[in-house]
């Protein structure tokens, strides 16, 4: 009986990537090498940027994002996976452009919260500029009734200095970052998502007070029981 085989479109940036596979490894239920789920992965980080694009200060990255995705479906996968929020702007273009299922990340961990007992009616999020802009998790969200709270612009300037510094290996920001994350508790919210794929590499789940909702942990999750799903 074939098993499904994941594919992972990532590079965006690198290390959530390596994060994902590690995740989708840890939560796999297996007891020999042979337990574990193919994955093939397409790290592609000569992707445009993504915010520059929706700023329209950059490249189209659509163009990119499809050829990697028409990488893994010709690799065997049976369906993908983009460690990116930002990314998913283009979900439904790169969609479009392969015969394979992919994983909405920013649906699922929007469903994710929605299901969390007791009730959250008003969440944080910090995201890329990107992600904020076109109300990736906004929109999502208050189809959901729940309410998306985000940082003021000089709270943003921290969330996206945040980023860009773990994308090249520095993670001194983490403190500015809680001070963030302090104001938006300030603000009464339920609970909070960490909608970039690097936010999650600077603080863990189990840190603050508040309920923390990680995409990629989502990801994992929904990767993880789709390849269990026999073909």
């Amino acid at each position: 009986m074939a098993e499904k085989i994941i594919g992972i479109l990532g590079g965006m940036g690198p290390e959530a990537t390596v994060e994902l596979f590690q995740r989708i490894v840890k939560l796999t239920p297996a007891k020999q090498d042979q337990d574990h789920y193919r994955i093939i992965i397409d790290n592609n980080p000569k992707i445009p940027d993504r915010t520059a694009a929706i700023q329209d200060c950059g490249p189209d990255p659509l163009p990119s994002l499809i050829g990697s995705a028409c990488v893994l479906e010709r690799a065997g996968a049976s369906f993908i996976a983009i460690p990116c929020n930002t990314a998913h702007h283009w979900l439904e273009g790169i969609r479009k452009s392969v015969s394979i299922p992919i994983i909405d990340m920013v649906g699922e961990t929007a469903l994710t919260v929605s299901q969390y007992e007791p009730s959250i009616r008003s969440i944080g999020v910090l995201a890329t500029e990107g992600t904020l802009e076109v109300g990736l998790y906004q929109k999502v969200l208050a189809g959901l009734s729940i309410e998306a709270l985000t940082p003021d612009s000089v709270d943003q300037n921290v969330v996206t200095e945040a980023i860009y510094k773990v994308k090249t290996g520095d993670y001194s920001s983490k403190e500015k970052l809680i001070s963030v994350i302090d104001h938006l508790l300030d603000r009464d919210v339920h609970g909070l998502i960490l909608g970039c794929t690097e936010l999650p590499l600077l603080v863990s789940e189990g840190e603050l007070s508040c309920p923390i909702f990680d995409p990629i942990s989502v990801l994992a999750r929904v990767a993880v029981e789709l390849a269990g799903e026999t073909l």
